[in-house]
C-alpha cells in the first residue's frame, strides 16, 4: 500500500477542514517533573563547579598580591635605611681650606671638615665622636652624618642647599650640625623612622614581626696576610668602640595580610632571622596561618675609611 505525501500547501488546507484529528498529533509534549529536577542539578553542578574555580582563583590571585605586597614593603624600607647607614659619618668636603688665589684656585688642597660646633640650640658634629655617628642595639639603629649644602645651579646663579636629608626629610634649618635617622620596631608591628626635624617618629611599613641588627666588627689586630682585612658580625652588646665598625646587617621578617590554608603538618614553615625554622600554623593572632617573609642585608659605612 502506497501512502501519498501531502506537501505544505495541501497540508495547510488539511488542517483547515481537519482540525480536531491532525492537531493532536502536531501539539508539542511538556517536560516531566523528574527532566526539569535532573536540569536544576546539572545547572547547579555547573555553578558549584564554577564557585570552587572562582574561589581557587581568587586565593591564588590573594596570595600573589600578597607576596608582592611584603617584597615591595621590604624593598623600601631597605633602602631607606641603606640610604642612611651608607651616609653615616659622611662630612663636608672643604674645596678652599688655605683661600688660594683665584688664579690657583685649580691647584689649591682640600680637606674634610671633621668639626661643626652647633648653631643655637641644634646639636654639633665630631667625626671623632663615633657613638654620634653610628650606635644601636640589637632591635634599634641610630646613623647620623654632617649638615652641609651644595652648590645648586637653578636660574641665574648658584645657591647653596641641603641635598641631604635623614628618613623623615628634615632637619629644615640649620641648627642641627648632625643630622641622624633612627629606626626601630613598636609594640603594633611597625616599623618606624625618627630624626630631628620633630614631628616624632613616623611609621614606615606594617606588619613586621621581627628587626634585627648585627655589626660588622673590624679586627684591630694585624691580619696575617697585609691586606686582608677581617670582619666578624657581632651583636651591640660586643661592640665597644664604635668606630670600628665597618657595616651594618639589617634583617626584616615581614607577614602577609591574607589567611592561607595551610597544612598543619610541619610542612607549612619559614627561617626567621635566627635560622630557624617557625610553623606558620602554630603563630598567635595576626601572624597565624599567614605568608611570612624574611629579608636580610649587609650595608657598608661608607665613611668608616677616616676613622
Amino acid at each position: 500500500m502506497f501512502h501519498k505525501i501531502m506537501t505544505w500547501p495541501h497540508c495547510g488546507r488539511y488542517l483547515k477542514n481537519h482540525p480536531a484529528s491532525w492537531l493532536p498529533q502536531l501539539a508539542q509534549r511538556g517536560v516531566t517533573l523528574i527532566e526539569l529536577m535532573v536540569g536544576i542539578i546539572v545547572g547547579l553542578l555547573v555553578v558549584a563547579v564554577a564557585m570552587g574555580a572562582l574561589i581557587t582563583s581568587r586565593g591564588i590571585s590573594g596570595t600573589v598580591t600578597d607576596a608582592s605586597d611584603i617584597q615591595q614593603q621590604a624593598a623600601y624600607a631597605m633602602r631607606l635605611i641603606g640610604a642612611q647607614l651608607r651616609r653615616s659619618g659622611s662630612m663636608q668636603l672643604n674645596l678652599n681650606p688655605s683661600l688660594a688665589a683665584a688664579a690657583n684656585v685649580y691647584m689649591s688642597p682640600v680637606a674634610l671638615q671633621r668639626k661643626a660646633p652647633a648653631v643655637g640650640a641644634g646639636n654639633g658634629f665630631d667625626i671623632f665622636q663615633a657613638s654620634e655617628l653610628l650606635s644601636g642595639t640589637d632591635s634599634q639603629v641610630t646613623a647620623g652624618f654632617q649638615y652641609y649644602t651644595d652648590s645648586v645651579f637653578t636660574t641665574g646663579a648658584a645657591t647653596d642647599m641641603l641635598l641631604v636629608r635623614n628618613c623623615k626629610g628634615g632637619p629644615a634649618d640649620a641648627l642641627d650640625q648632625r643630622i641622624f635617622s633612627t629606626f626601630d620596631l613598636n609594640s603594633s608591628a611597625s616599623l618606624r623612622c625618627d630624626g630631628n626635624g620633630g614631628g616624632g617618629a613616623q611609621p614606615m611599613i606594617n606588619n613586621v614581626a621581627n628587626f634585627q641588627i648585627r655589626y660588622m666588627l673590624q679586627n684591630l689586630n694585624i691580619p696575617a696576610s697585609p691586606g686582608n682585612p677581617q670582619f666578624r658580625y657581632v651583636q651591640a652588646a660586643s661592640v665597644t668602640n664604635w668606630a670600628q665598625v665597618q657595616g651594618v646587617e639589617v634583617c626584616l621578617e615581614l607577614y602577609g595580610n591574607e589567611i592561607i590554608s595551610m597544612p598543619n603538618d610541619g610542612t607549612s614553615t619559614y627561617y626567621d632571622c635566627t635560622g630557624t625554622a617557625v610553623d606558620m600554623t602554630t603563630l598567635a593572632g595576626a601572624r597565624k596561618n599567614r605568608m611570612h617573609m624574611t629579608f636580610r642585608n649587609v650595608f657598608q659605612l661608607r665613611a668608616r675609611g677616616v676613622m
